[in-house]
């Protein structure tokens, strides 16, 4: 489908460009959102005469998207998440939950689709991404995800956090080390026990 876009638009065209895209993307997300309108005769004459209005409603969007990059940058991207012996996380931190956490801590509301995180987060450490507040205002995040807050501070002070079952197997053989050396004396005494009787 042919439009015309009302808006700069990452990887499509900027703000007057006549673009092809697919219907679909047109019918749901461009045309409802008023990124774009139908290419049409009309609409190209409807578009000329509008256009330095949609230019100035873009430098405003702009502008106010700058406003909000300081809060953006200064934000603390924490994620306690439940995970796994192996630092899998039992779920996933997706661009939904960054959105989120940014309207709570910086008061800065935007879509998921604004976070450029490509996929999903499945697992505990840090990892960076990008926050488009505008098509031409994308600041860099951090998001840090752990288990408790004192694995978070770790990941913040720039320590590597280790995951493994390892420790795990190591801890059940030390019990038994113990236990089988405190059994010895006991034997040892039943034995000087029967040698005196």
């Amino acid at each position: 489908m042919k439009v015309i876009l009302t808006e700069k638009i990452t990887k499509l065209g900027n703000i007057g460009d006549t673009v092809e895209v697919k219907t679909g993307f047109a019918r749901n997300y461009l045309l409802p959102n008023n990124k774009a309108m139908r290419w049409t005769r009309e609409n190209v004459a409807l578009f000329e005469a509008k256009k330095a209005e949609l230019v100035a409603r873009q430098e405003k969007a702009k502008a106010q998207a700058e406003s909000y990059v300081d809060a953006v940058k200064n934000a603390k991207f924490y994620m306690i998440r439940q995970a796994g012996d192996t630092g899998q996380l039992y779920g996933s931190v997706s661009s939904r939950d960054i959105a989120r956490t940014l309207k709570e801590v910086a008061n800065v509301s935007i879509e998921s689709a604004q976070v450029l995180l490509g996929s999903p987060i499945k697992t505990i450490g840090a990892f960076d991404t990008k926050i488009a507040l505008h098509a031409d205002v994308i600041v860099p995040v951090k998001i840090y995800v752990a288990q408790t807050q004192e694995e978070i501070d770790a990941l913040v002070a720039g320590k590597k956090l280790t995951f493994g079952t390892k420790k795990v197997e190591e801890e059940p053989a030390e019990e038994a080390k113990e236990v089988k050396a405190e059994e010895k004396p006991a034997e040892v005494a039943e034995e000087k026990a029967a040698d005196a009787e």
